[in-house]
């Protein structure tokens, strides 16, 4: 099995232009940022011209009262500069910070609202700590880049090329040569960039596996403790924590080699220009102003190439997380609404659903036929149950009735409309389920059952409540209908989180009722109560209910035996008893172990 990391790496590399889309809402705001970067560039670049005149007219000035007056204007356009730089950079900074958070808020709301999309097929191949890492490790790299690193680059770029061509325009010979020697400096710096590249790839993966470790873990808290596997698990994820660490390593001795190797290189071409401007002032060809000034721009020039390989790593790191964000961006669901979907037909009695010769293949299981040539019809209205052994395939009869996946072949259809053409929200509206693993979301009670109506008022919640038999045990919480359930609803037992669950399908109120061990939580007592509120909810509606006790689907209209993704029999509970076969010898173990 490809895991997320091997398929990362082998994908095609993007750079920084994915974020584009992302910056194009905020061209005004970017020309902005960009006018008081240039402003706050420009304005460091007039301090050396400023110290050029103080040197040259206030302090080397024959004449010492004009001197005195000289050094007053200089030292006032000196400290006009630095308000200038001060106020610019100001700006600068607030409006390239605005930038940051905001475009990486709408690229997580973007990649979050697309993975949401996705089909269950997306999530047998992605693992859930993998998405999260990119949410959050990779969105912060990219706000880091975007809000401060581009910034200063830019600025520093800015900077570095108007002091470089103050440098070629003041001293030209000089110069030319130390362009020449600069050039040499560019093509290690590609090499060294590429490594860095592809080392900071590497390490965002790492990162992301061992969040995916996490993720998975921390579900399951119960299970791990109860197995003592505590240590075994922490152990799991320090290899993947030092994997992770191993590879930054070396992404940072890499990256480390560039910086020292650009700092020096650089530094030591300019050293060979200002020996040579140091030269020129001793012949008397240039004035000491003259060589001050060449010794900030130096300077300016020096520090920018320092930042800017600095700001250079951290473009490599951020290109790496684009592109792991991008790909998600780019993942497309196999199941999409029609290009002209059709409308479903109103209902009256519930809705009719047929599957004609379905064969369906799980897109991680392509050899084995999870149904295989499947046909079953139910009439409005009607409770159907499917039984058979695990792996029969009964819950893949509720997934692709509500197009989680779509079948290789065959028809699937609901209200005559093969669910292929009908559009995915209408569809889903159409249908209520209520899974075997009920998922309860950190919210308090009240919301968690409106979350199958959100438009409905708190009366109506009260009353899908009474009828799934879960008033009386919402009311003695400490707060009632508002009180907060907890993550997976951990302050709840898995009756009172299936009734909850029961509770959210009634408040949808749909005609076709899915029902995937609805009761297997519950102990006797409530499966009764359930039982009966159930029976009440599957009036005027189809139902399709999934049950291993065969003790909750007696009174069904027609009970269907599935083994190995076929239907192998048909018929009432009497009828099935009275033919034999796999439902008889079911019922047998059943019932004969109830009665012992």
């Amino acid at each position: 099995m490809v895991t997320p990391s091997e398929r990362a790496a082998a994908a095609h590399p993007r750079s920084l232009s994915g974020l584009v889309p992302f910056l194009r809402p905020y061209r005004g705001r970017i020309g902005l940022a960009l006018l008081f970067l240039v402003l706050a560039a420009v304005s460091t670049l007039l301090f050396p011209v400023a110290l050029k005149s103080l040197i040259d007219e206030g302090v080397i000035a024959a004449d010492p009262g004009a001197r005195v007056m000289a050094l007053r204007e200089h030292f006032l356009a000196l400290f006009a500069v630095g308000a200038a730089l001060g106020l610019f950079s100001a700006l600068r900074f607030y409006m390239v910070t605005w930038l940051g958070e905001r475009i990486t808020a709408d690229l997580r709301n973007a990649v979050y609202a697309h993975v949401v999309e996705q089909s269950p097929e997306f999530f047998e191949t992605t693992a859930t700590g993998e998405v999260l890492s990119r949410l959050t490790t990779d969105t912060t790299l990219v706000q880091t880049v975007v809000g401060s690193s581009l910034s200063m680059g830019l600025r520093n770029a800015v900077m570095g090329l108007g002091a470089l061509a103050m440098l070629v325009v003041t001293n030209p010979y000089v110069m030319t040569q130390v362009l020449g020697i600069l050039v040499l400096v560019v093509l290690p710096s590609l090499y060294f960039g590429r490594r860095v590249r592809k080392l900071s790839r590497a390490s965002q993966d790492r990162v992301a596996d061992s969040s995916a470790i996490a993720a998975e873990v921390l579900n399951a808290i119960p299970v791990v403790q109860s197995f003592v596997q505590q240590r075994a698990e922490a152990a799991r994820f320090a290899t993947a924590t030092e994997n992770a660490f191993d590879t930054a390593r070396k992404r940072t001795r890499v990256r480390s080699m560039l910086v020292a190797f650009i700092i020096t290189a650089t530094f030591g071409a300019l050293l060979w220009g200002l020996y040579q401007g140091t030269q020129a002032v001793m012949a008397g060809t240039i004035s000491a102003g003259h060589l001050g000034q060449t010794v900030v721009f130096v300077i300016i020039l020096v520090s920018s190439v320092a930042v800017l390989s600095e700001v250079y790593g951290d473009l490599l790191r951020a290109a790496g997380a684009t592109e792991r964000l991008m790909e998600l961006l780019a993942a497309r669901s196999p199941v999409a609404d029609a290009a002209a979907p059709r409308p479903l037909p109103p209902t009256r009695g519930g809705s009719a659903v047929a599957l004609e010769d379905v064969t369906f293949h799980y897109p991680s299981r392509p050899q084995q036929a999870a149904l295989r040539d499947f046909t079953l019809q139910v009439q409005p209205g009607d409770t159907v149950a499917l039984v058979g052994p695990s792996g029969a395939g009964k819950s893949t009869v509720l997934q692709l009735l509500l197009r989680y996946y779509d079948a290789q072949q065959g028809t699937v259809r609901v209200d005559g409309v093969p669910v292929r053409e009908a559009a995915l929200a209408e569809l889903r509206q159409r249908v209520g389920i209520v899974p075997q693993d009920s998922t309860i979301f950190s919210t308090s009670a009240l919301e968690n059952i409106r979350y199958g109506r959100p438009e409905a008022s708190d009366a109506e919640v009260e009353a899908a409540a009474r009828a799934a038999y879960a008033h009386d045990f919402i009311a003695a919480l400490p707060e009632g209908y508002h009180t907060f359930l907890g993550e997976r609803g951990v302050r709840l037992s898995g009756g009172q989180r299936q009734r909850i669950s029961i509770a959210r399908a009634i408040l949808k109120n749909p005609p076709l009722l899915l029902l995937d061990e609805a009761t297997s939580a519950l102990d006797a007592e409530s499966e009764r109560m359930v039982q009966a509120a159930l029976e009440a909810a599957m009036a005027d509606r189809t139902t399709i209910v999934i049950a291993h006790r065969l003790a909750t689907i007696l009174k069904a209209d027609r009970i269907v035996v599935m083994d190995q993704g076929r239907i192998v029999d048909s018929g009432t509970h009497d009828e099935l008893v009275a033919r034999g076969g796999l439902y008889a010898r079911l019922a047998a173990m059943q019932f004969g172990l109830e009665g012992a």
